[in-house]
């Protein structure tokens, strides 16, 4: 028989073990929506709001009451006030809050004597984006407090405004948010985190689907109806893997940039080229790590630390040129942090295919991956001398 009807009696083989099996559309399709879901619904508003922080005032006057206020009106802060900085502890430990916020006593005492009342704050960074969210805004309302209080004194003084102005802050900063201007955290996380989970995706199941044949003892089964080749069994496996992937892919883009309406500077019909890239350089990865390793539990295990270890490589986070030089090497062979730098140009710089191109000559060197482990994922579907448990 000729390698595409082989093709397509594997294609129609591996229907029968969706069919059987509804964990490859359950982990695919289910799973992408989910985290869709979550992430841009989670964050519809464009920042978080109502971060819980708790409150402990010692002072209970009306600079204290005011600060309370001003910071509860804040959008990023919702205060909680305690009786006592025990409590306070105590629900910051059970997750309730995300810091405390202690109000020394004597504080308007100590301003309006001109000295210097000390406030006390603690931030749980185990919460890092509430920690680190409700830590900014503790620390800009005491230094709006701040300015208030010295602009009260240097009004009583006779200062003009425009030299009031000019001592509060001498230094004015024009700041400049290139690609978000808004500040928007949908824009910011969910540009990378749902493709970083398709890529996720995409691993595990390829590497399900090849250990699978394997663990159970099907494998000489799926050679046979590839015409005893493994080329036309791992195409025909892939292509219909490929066409579910993509098809996930493509409505990630379709979502975020033309029905969520995420700034993109360049031209969003590109970004399916960067997500086709993606899909199958994710799939080629797989076929690696199951090739090398023809174990599903070690190799399913290997799949899951790539995986996350890509969110911390891609450099949405944290630039990888502020890495050490080993950390920028390794970041380089994971398929998303090359989307990730394809995005920068098209999405963020709007640079066009000279921008981009190293990235797709990257990704594509993926697709040599699966012909070096051919030959030994070949012999261990033909001698299954491998451990199943």
């Amino acid at each position: 028989m000729s390698t595409w009807h082989n093709m397509a009696a594997v294609a129609r083989r591996e229907l029968r073990v969706w069919r059987n099996r509804p964990i490859y559309l359950l982990g695919s399709v289910v799973t992408i929506a989910l985290c869709a879901i979550f992430y841009l619904t989670f964050l519809r508003a464009g920042v978080p709001s109502d971060v819980p922080i708790g409150i402990v005032d010692n002072d209970n006057s009306t600079l204290s009451r005011n600060f309370i206020q001003q910071l509860d009106a804040t959008q990023l802060g919702k205060t909680i006030e305690y009786a006592s900085f025990a409590e306070a502890r105590e629900d910051m430990q059970k997750g309730r809050i995300t810091s405390v916020c202690v109000l020394p006593e004597g504080m308007y005492a100590d301003v309006q004597a001109q000295r210097q009342p000390e406030f006390t704050f603690y931030v749980n960074t185990l919460y890092f984006l509430g920690g680190s969210l409700a830590y900014k805004d503790i620390l800009q309302m005491i230094n709006l407090t701040s300015g208030a209080v010295q602009r009260s004194v240097l009004r009583m003084k006779g200062v003009n405004e425009h030299a009031i102005a000019g001592r509060l802050r001498p230094v004015d900063l024009d700041i400049h948010m290139i690609g978000n201007p808004t500040m928007n955290y949908g824009s910011y996380l969910a540009n990378m985190m749902l493709p970083g989970v398709l890529e996720m995706i995409i691993i595990i199941i390829i590497i399900y689907s090849f250990g699978t044949e394997l663990k159970y003892g099907t494998s000489r089964h799926l050679l046979r109806t590839a015409g005893d080749r493994m080329p036309d069994a791992m195409g025909g496996k892939l292509a219909l893997y490929t066409l579910l992937f993509l098809g996930i892919g493509y409505s990630l883009v379709f979502l975020l940039y033309r029905q969520m309406g995420f700034r993109f500077e360049g031209v969003v019909a590109r970004m399916l080229t960067d997500m086709t890239l993606l899909v199958i350089s994710s799939e080629c990865v797989g076929v690696f790590i199951i090739g090398c390793i023809p174990v599903l539990r070690f190799a399913l295990s290997i799949g899951a630390l790539l995986s996350v270890m890509a969110f911390s490589l891609t450099g949405f986070t944290l630039p990888v040129e502020a890495m050490p030089p080993y950390i920028q090497g390794i970041a380089e062979i994971f398929p998303l942090r090359h989307y990730y730098q394809f995005y920068v140009q098209e999405g963020i710089f709007g640079a066009g295919f000279a921008g981009w191109y190293k990235e797709v000559i990257h990704m594509l060197i993926y697709l040599f991956l699966p012909l070096l482990v051919m030959r030994r994922l070949e012999k261990a579907y033909i001698y299954q001398n491998y451990p199943k448990k």
